[in-house]
């Protein structure tokens, strides 16, 4: 492969603009293409975002020149396009989820692995260096053996009856709401970290507004802009608002978490508490440079994003010295790294450092037991 990588994000709402922004910050990769669902809106948005070529899905899928697309693109979409795009020959980063049905996703496993093409689903969050550095340590035993796990999402942009987004359909989106949309992140960063896996599951689901009122308009994720009375419709909900989950895992131990998309004042909080034998390790997304270490017979410890007091296969992930603090957007930028230099390679690495196809799978599959367990109100096993 020549020294430039070219790619095309296929969606500009609010997580393709993100995608765009982050390649943006990597040597030689360009982002040549951008496809909307009709040639006009591709045109627009590659004009406000400055990509020199515009197109329809078919159309890109033609360009020779394209070597990586992003699927950035609402849910039931990102089946038919991944496979679409792996049969045209181009190597994949797919939002999560891979598919809203197993048995699409299981596909998609499969031709990735036929086509030796790079594949990856943008579980991005595991990519925060703290994240990189508690899943270290507690590789070089600095944890001990796991006792439990406590992990919680909480959102507020679903709070209110008036908040809609096509999430809250359940075509668009998928049977489950705050378990697929923000719990697929914290049960990957869960296995991922603590290197166990979940065997069984107990869930809890509610709906908190069993109708919301949708804009008759077209309104941006995130963008909050007002409207009158007269600009809604009242719909039904029928997916989750909250939802609380036991875990059980392959070592015996137990844990819990609970995610929500109506909590007030929670803008996109992840954390996570791991306890162990030796140590109890505590993780906030929305304070990401810092990590919380529990302590019986010493005095707690309180470790601060510094490439210097990393592991080295943590301090990978940073690109600024201790006290500039580096969030979100950073994610994005450390994971296209890694997935790149395999794109530079031409093929999937045997054992990916990044979070594949199969990752995907794995958390559909837990979300899918995870609605089993809600509907019939009873342990599933994994």
């Amino acid at each position: 492969m020549s020294q430039k990588i070219n790619a095309a994000i296929v969606g500009t709402g609010f997580i393709g603009p993100a995608h765009l922004e982050a390649l943006r910050r990597i040597p030689n990769i360009e982002v040549i293409g951008l496809v909307e669902v009709t040639q006009e809106l591709a045109d627009e948005k590659a004009t406000l975002l400055g990509i020199p070529k515009a197109y329809t899905f078919e159309e890109m899928l033609k360009d020779s020149d394209i070597d990586v697309v992003h699927i950035c693109t609402p849910n039931f979409l990102h089946y038919p396009q991944t496979k679409a795009v792996l049969e045209a020959g181009k190597h994949v980063i797919c939002e999560k989820p891979l598919a809203v049905k197993i048995d699409e996703a299981e596909e998609l496993v499969a031709l990735a692995a036929e086509k030796g093409l790079v594949n990856a689903v943008h579980f991005n969050l595991r990519y925060y260096p703290m994240v990189r550095q508690m899943k270290t340590m507690r590789e070089k035993g600095e944890l001990g053996e796991v006792y439990s796990i406590m992990g919680s999402y909480l959102q507020d942009w679903l709070f209110l009856k008036t908040d809609y987004n096509w999430r809250l359909e359940p075509d668009k989106s998928g049977d489950s709401r705050a378990i697929a949309d923000i719990g697929s992140h914290l049960l990957d960063i869960t296995e991922y970290v603590t290197g166990l896996k979940i065997t069984e599951v107990l869930a809890d689901f509610s709906t908190v507004h069993k109708t919301r009122l949708k804009p008759l308009k077209d309104i941006e994720t995130y963008s909050g802009k007002m409207l009158s009375m007269d600009d809604y419709e009242e719909v039904p909900i029928n997916t989750e608002d909250h939802a609380t989950v036991l875990l059980r895992f392959d070592n015996g131990s137990k844990g819990s978490i609970t995610v929500s998309q109506v909590n007030a004042g929670r803008k996109n909080r992840l954390n996570i508490e791991i306890a162990g034998s030796k140590s109890n390790f505590e993780f906030n997304s929305e304070r990401p440079n810092e990590l919380w270490i529990g302590k019986r017979e010493t005095a707690n410890g309180h470790l601060m994003k510094d490439p210097a007091l990393f592991h080295p296969e943590a301090s990978a992930l940073i690109s600024f010295p201790g006290g500039h603090n580096e969030g979100f957007p950073d994610t994005s930028k450390q994971m296209f790294k890694e997935v790149y230099a395999a794109v530079r390679e031409g093929k999937q690495p045997d054992s990916p450092s990044f979070p594949t196809f199969a990752d995907g799978l794995r958390e559909l599959i837990i979300g899918e037991r995870i609605i089993d367990s809600n509907k019939s109100q009873s342990w599933v096993k994994v």
